[in-house]
């Protein structure tokens, strides 16, 4: 009986790994490393890409200032409820993008990043399924800033905009920081001028557009646009760490 289940679990894993190599886009995996890092980096094949995507512009570049390790940072990685994807995914890089260890983006993501803007993504984060992020001055997501499907991360207003009466030009853009273990559910709108404490919750379809931190950590915010709901509350990171190393870093 024991052989037995051994053998049916050896088969699972086998299949499973069939599986998971035709949900690979190899050639978007392979032009991706091997256009945007070092020989000796992309050699390891740090990024995966999943299922269609259109690169608009690589004429950036891309850091990753962590340990080296294969498929550590998965583009329309299959880690969510849905199993199935539209094929609009698009990134467009100009500016910089920094990976600080594992990241996952879900299916459909649009990510653009503007020529000498920066936009960094801390350990275990992650943007869910039809995600955007929008960067043409600077974003920052700590580790474990987690963000649910259909959010979306701009630090622009897109058109200059003026005082009326006198003349004052104001600032397109201003830098978003969201903190460590961070958990934004989905729908969540993150504007220009957000900075989120550590240990924040973020309920579905808030907009935030303000400092936080003030608030202290554990918090939950939510409404449009965001206020302080509730103190001393968390996700449970802890209880939840050993299934999510499990199940979202590949290999």
């Amino acid at each position: 009986m024991s052989k037995h289940r051994t053998n049916n679990s050896s088969r699972r894993g086998i299949k499973k790994r069939i599986q998971f190599f035709f949900k690979v886009n190899w050639y978007k995996t392979l032009y991706f490393n091997f256009k945007m890092l070092p020989f000796s980096q992309a050699k390891k094949l740090p990024f995966y890409f999943y299922g269609k995507v259109k690169f608009s512009s690589l004429n950036g570049s891309v850091k990753i200032e962590a340990p080296i390790k294969r498929a550590m940072i998965g583009f329309g990685q299959p880690y969510e409820m849905n199993t199935t994807q539209m094929g609009i995914a698009e990134l467009i890089l100009s500016g910089t993008l920094i990976f600080k260890g594992y990241t996952q983006f879900g299916k459909d993501y649009f990510i653009f990043i503007k020529k000498e803007a920066t936009c960094s993504f801390g350990n275990m984060s992650s943007l869910g399924s039809r995600g955007k992020v929008i960067c043409t001055n600077s974003i920052a997501l700590g580790d474990y800033a987690r963000l649910g499907s259909e959010c979306q991360i701009i630090d622009t207003n897109f058109h200059k905009m003026i005082n009326t009466v006198s003349l004052e030009e104001y600032d397109m853009s201003h830098p978003i920081v969201i903190g460590n273990y961070n958990f934004i559910s989905n729908r969540v709108t993150l504007l220009s001028k957000t900075k989120t404490p550590d240990y924040c919750t973020i309920a579905s379809n808030t907009l935030c557009n303000k400092d936080y931190q003030s608030f202290g950590n554990n918090i939950l915010v939510g409404g449009v646009p965001a206020s302080l709901l509730k103190e001393n509350i968390s996700r449970d990171w802890k209880g939840e760490q050993t299934a999510m190393l499990k199940n979202l870093i590949m290999s």
